[in-house]
């Protein structure tokens, strides 16, 4: 029995080796492929900002070929752009207060409130509407 625990004990170096070798060949592996995927990312970012501004021209082309007036049509789709780029800045203001995990630091605090604070207990019922209108649309895509 001594003898096999001594083996053991001796084995251990190279099994911890073993394992930390690998480690780092798997985290080698995954940063390269997080670098290809956010190159991906931008690509397909480009692409869809191109396509948006291809999608843009035919709608107006089509527009002033319908007898709009040019300067109207490209009026009209500057301020829906506009709009629309708002409430994506507005949402994302929303979900700033998210980044301060509120009910982890409440947790890890050395005598918690039994009270939420009023951002969080604000955001609790919104997030659980936003995950289900976000369950709806999988279910519906």
């Amino acid at each position: 029995m001594l003898h096999t625990v001594q083996d053991l004990w001796r084995e251990i170096p190279g099994l911890l080796t073993d394992r930390l070798e690998l480690l780092t060949l798997e985290l080698q592996r995954a940063g390269q492929a997080l670098a290809q995927m956010l190159m991906l990312v931008v690509a397909a970012a480009i692409l869809a900002v191109t396509a948006w501004l291809l999608l843009w021209g035919c709608i107006v082309a089509a527009l002033v070929q319908a007898g709009l007036p040019l300067p109207g049509v490209l009026l009209g789709a500057v301020v829906f752009n506009l709009l629309i780029a708002w409430l994506a800045a507005s949402r994302a203001l929303a979900l700033l207060p998210r980044l301060s995990l509120p009910a982890t630091r409440r947790h890890l605090m050395l005598s918690p409130s039994p009270q939420p604070s009023a951002v969080t207990a604000n955001a609790a019922p919104r997030e659980r509407h936003d995950h289900l209108s976000t369950a709806g649309q999988h279910a519906a895509g």
